[in-house]
């Protein structure tokens, strides 16, 4: 559960700066933002990966770039869904998908793995 609330809060900073530079994405408030952070977080748990796997051969034929575009529509699904998150079209969309990728990224690997491990060695 930890686990999923700290990707959702790096998920919220990849949303935050899509929303300062990417035209056309807004929230109406911060609850908004974190609200469409946890529930990019369901969709992408449950919709993403049967998406992935219907779209496999567009999916090689762009060398993996179509996993832009079903970002991009798991971002413009969560703006429908949610009131207070704004998305003007499947462009913006699929930018906002890049920056909140690229955000996730650094965010991640500037923390690092996150997890503790804990080894018990019995005698």
């Amino acid at each position: 559960m930890i686990g999923f609330l700290l990707r959702a809060l790096i998920v919220a900073v990849g949303l935050y700066v899509a929303s300062r530079i990417v035209p056309g994405v807004s929230f109406a408030s911060t609850e908004s933002l974190l609200w469409a952070a946890v529930l990019l977080g369901l969709v992408n748990a449950v919709l993403r990966p049967v998406l992935i796997v219907l779209t496999i051969p567009i999916t090689v034929l762009t060398f993996g770039l179509f996993l832009l575009v079903i970002n991009g529509l798991m971002i413009e699904l969560v703006a429908h869904v949610l009131d207070g998150f704004f998305v003007s079209g499947l462009g913006a969309a699929i930018l906002a998908a890049l920056v909140v990728s690229v955000v996730s990224w650094l965010v991640s690997w500037s923390v690092g793995p996150g997890g503790v491990e804990i080894m018990v060695i019995r005698r």
